[in-house]
């Protein structure tokens, strides 16, 4: 399974594109509502997640997907059942994907010590231990990081590049016409 995160004031196309694209591939994807199951985005949208954060367990869990978007990054961070899902993947080997602000969630974490991330400009100050990358996505054994909206799609064929190989990947990239 693979969560993806929504709180309050998340950036509605970096949550929902990963959501769409992972689906597209066909892999097991929940949406997360943080403090309840109706959550709204930063702009406005509303959104039924698909389980409240009380109803998510670790058995299972391959990947957390952290969206960026203010304040939808701060309260993702306030909740402690976000961070041990997060500490649960990269204790077991799965995978930890923030895009945006989120990435700084992971450096408050630790996380990024001697990692290569990147996030949105202006947060590279909380990625506490990472080398930054330039790249618009960062992607390594584990961790996925992306720079924000702009990037989403490449963000998502990422993840998918992760779980299922280049050939799904670059299989999905066509068939949203992503040329």
């Amino acid at each position: 399974m693979i969560y993806v995160f929504l709180a309050n004031g998340f950036e509605e196309i970096e949550a929902l594109t990963a959501v769409d694209l992972l689906r597209r591939a066909e892999l097991s994807v929940a949406t997360v509502g943080v403090g309840g199951k109706n959550i709204t985005g930063s702009h406005g949208i509303p959104v039924t997640a698909d389980i409240e954060e009380a109803q998510a367990e670790t058995e299972g869990l391959k990947a957390v997907v952290l969206p960026g978007g203010m304040p939808g990054t701060l309260n993702l961070e306030a909740s402690p059942i976000v961070r041990a899902c997060v500490e649960y993947c990269v204790e077991t080997g799965g995978l930890v994907a923030a895009i945006c602000a989120a990435p700084s969630i992971l450096g408050h974490m630790g996380l990024l010590k001697g990692r290569r991330a990147v996030c949105f400009p202006g947060f590279e100050q909380e990625l506490a231990g990472a080398e930054m990358g330039t790249e618009p996505v960062c992607a390594q054994e584990g961790l996925v990081t992306a720079r924000g909206a702009g990037v989403a799609v490449e963000f998502a064929l990422a993840l998918i590049k992760k779980f299922c190989g280049n050939e799904k990947a670059e299989q999905i990239r066509m068939s949203i016409q992503c040329i």
